[in-house]
């Protein structure tokens, strides 16, 4: 029996190529457990190990997709039985391991979570490592003291797929937020995320040599970085958080201690890949009880594998705009 896989090659050159190909269940990883994968979804490592590599690839050839969704056929841990349906996302899978652009998948139980009640492969897909990072995100927030009421929360990068889920996951619990976006286009589709507020990148992507502006944030989701970031560190209000997801705008942090000194403020750091089971548990209900399914929908973009190629520029130049939702049965 031999099924659908999306393989990247590597030439004598360097040079790396990616397509559809068949392969058996023989060549998958020795590991745990095997998943019928159902849906996939492109993230920015996707983009990285379909073409460069970015240096997360160690071996060729190679199945990226660091997300996967579907169901167990075999399992040689009690925790897993033929027909659960469960989540991968994270654990290198996809980069150091064959990942989820495939109709099968083999990996370790320790890396899988049931999938939520109440949430189908697709709309976990829909979610995939963005989505969850996201809700890392929020939580660490409200762990930090943000509640509805103290202000406007800003959602930098909001028309990506993190900035998005961020977007609709905080204007459902109550916040008021502001998104930032690059894309005078995406205004509307942030507004109907929920998005009070759209700021242009340029009005805050600029440095300041004064390291402490108006008080103005009571939190913020930074998927950008960079600049951005620095700049938005002297704005927050007192004692607010800024939960860091991403580097789109680069991974230096050119700023001073002062908005930590004399405001409290808090940069928290938020890590997807190697998050403990119980987090990701409670992340992914969360997920599913406060992420409204009509924005999720909202955010999809579909894709079958041989999509994937020309998807994994795209997310690379930064002209995806929410959700893809990969369906690798297509």
């Amino acid at each position: 029996m031999t099924f659908n896989a999306l393989i990247v090659e590597k030439n004598d050159e360097g040079k790396t190529s990616a397509s559809v190909q068949q392969i058996s269940e023989a060549q998958l990883p020795e590991a745990d457990v095997t998943v019928a994968v159902e849906y996939s979804t492109v993230n920015y490592k996707d983009g990285l190990c379909i073409g460069p590599g970015g240096g997360l690839v160690r071996n060729y050839p190679h199945i990226p997709g660091i997300d996967f969704a579907g169901t167990v056929e075999t399992s040689s841990d009690e925790r897993y039985k033929p027909g659960d349906k469960v989540v991968l996302t994270g654990w290198r899978v996809g980069e150091a391991h064959w990942g989820g652009y495939a109709q099968k998948a083999r990996v370790k139980a320790d890396w899988l979570v049931p999938l939520p009640e109440g949430l189908t492969t697709r709309q976990a897909m829909a979610v995939g490592t963005a989505g969850f990072t996201a809700m890392l995100a929020v939580m660490a927030l409200e762990d930090h003291g943000l509640k509805p009421g103290n202000g406007p929360v800003l959602v930098t990068g909001a028309a990506g797929g993190v900035g998005s889920v961020a977007t609709a996951i905080l204007a459902n619990l109550g916040h008021e937020v502001a998104a930032v976006t690059g894309r005078p286009e995406a205004a509307d589709y942030l507004k109907s995320l929920g998005a009070t507020q759209i700021v242009p990148r340029e009005d805050i992507n600029e440095t300041t040599k004064r390291p402490l502006e108006s008080e103005t944030w009571a939190g913020c989701v930074d998927a950008v970085g960079g600049d951005m970031l620095a700049r938005v560190l002297g704005q927050m209000k007192y004692g607010a958080s800024v939960a860091a997801v991403g580097l789109a705008g680069g991974a230096q942090l050119n700023t001073t201690v002062i908005p930590f000194l004399l405001r409290g403020v808090n940069l928290l750091g938020i890590d997807s890949v190697m998050q403990p089971y119980g987090n990701r548990v409670k992340a992914w209900q969360r997920i599913a009880q406060d992420l409204p399914m009509d924005k999720l929908e909202a955010m999809i973009q579909p894709a079958t594998m041989n999509d994937l190629p020309q998807l994994g520029r795209d997310i690379l130049k930064g002209q995806v705009k929410g959700r893809v939702v990969v369906d690798v049965n297509a």
